[in-house]
């Protein structure tokens, strides 16, 4: 459950929670991979959607997509004036999370994680982990290398996968890691879909090092269609996540039964998103290419047996 992809329908295990919380868990039905599919037990279909619900909500804080002065704010005790600030949201939402510790949080979606919390012994670090990703979305908006973009998504994409272990109780220090390389090239596999996007927002995600290497100017991205400079280099990026998939996907055999299932579920959402942008020869700049269920099924299948 790292970080979405845009495209695919997921399945969110039929959810019906009441009030402010409702908008950000429908979005759930949008995400490329299965949040809370109904072939889990009921009880992680319910932690994981409480997972969901914080993610998605930071992510919505962090990107400007909460409405002014609406409700969430409102919860937060964050004024209508104060709440154009995103930096002013996500502290208060900072210190709405430190209650869900110690204390009782206000916002419901925050109310709605406690039990989990409590139920999966859940540690802090991975939820201000994805907040830290959201401060540093509105202080950085270029990335250098590599390795700066590594950097990002550890705080971004990684704890969710890190999330998934601990609610299903299979977190081992090698099934950590190699959820790391999946989470990273889902994230990985985000950005190249949403390059268009992404810059409409004042964000690029492709290292600035390689953007010299293949002679890809900013202005380049603000093209109606992928030139062949920037295709080129979406291939390059593409390879990357193709790799770190390739690397953490034995995670898939780790695991029996209905989790192996969702855990490959992941990883052939992002073998399709790839094989998809590929299929477009690298034109991503019209928007994201999008992989067809029979796709995703075969990728699923290549998954679950182990091949690449």
């Amino acid at each position: 459950m790292c970080r979405p992809l845009p495209g695919q329908r997921a399945v969110t295990g039929g959810d019906t929670a009441p009030g402010p919380e409702r908008a950000t868990l429908d979005k759930a039905a949008s995400e490329n991979f299965p949040v809370a599919p109904f072939f889990l037990p009921r009880a992680w279909r319910e932690d994981l959607m409480a997972v969901y619900g914080f993610a998605r909500l930071v992510d919505d804080i962090g990107d400007g997509d909460l409405a002014p002065g609406g409700a969430d704010a409102r919860i937060l005790g964050v004024s209508a004036t104060e709440a154009e600030d995103r930096m002013v949201l996500l502290d208060a939402f900072e210190t709405d999370l430190r209650r869900v510790f110690d204390g009782r949080p206000h916002h419901p979606l925050l109310r709605r994680l406690q039990p989990t919390v409590r139920r999966r012994a859940l540690t802090p670090e991975p939820f201000l982990g994805l907040i830290a990703a959201n401060r540093q979305d509105q202080l950085v908006t270029r990335y250098e290398t590599y390795d700066d973009l590594l950097a990002y998504c550890e705080l971004s994409a990684n704890p969710v996968g890190r999330l998934v272990l601990a609610v299903t109780g299979t977190a081992s220090r090698e099934r950590v890691r190699l959820s790391d390389a999946v989470c990273t090239a889902l994230q990985i596999v985000e950005h190249l879909q949403d390059v268009a996007e992404d810059f409409g927002r004042d964000r690029i995600y492709l290292p600035a090092e390689d953007m010299k290497r293949f002679h890809v100017q900013e202005a380049d991205l603000a093209a109606k269609t992928t030139g062949a400079s920037v295709r080129a280099l979406v291939a390059y990026e593409a390879q990357r996540a193709r790799d770190l998939l390739n690397e953490g996907a034995p995670l898939v055999g780790s695991v029996h039964g209905r989790l192996k299932l969702l855990l490959a579920g992941f990883v052939a959402g992002g073998r399709a998103a790839i094989r998809a942008i590929a299929a477009a020869d690298y034109d991503v700049l019209p928007g994201p290419p999008a992989s067809g269920r029979v796709q995703l099924l075969r990728e699923v299948g290549v998954t679950l047996r182990g091949e690449r």
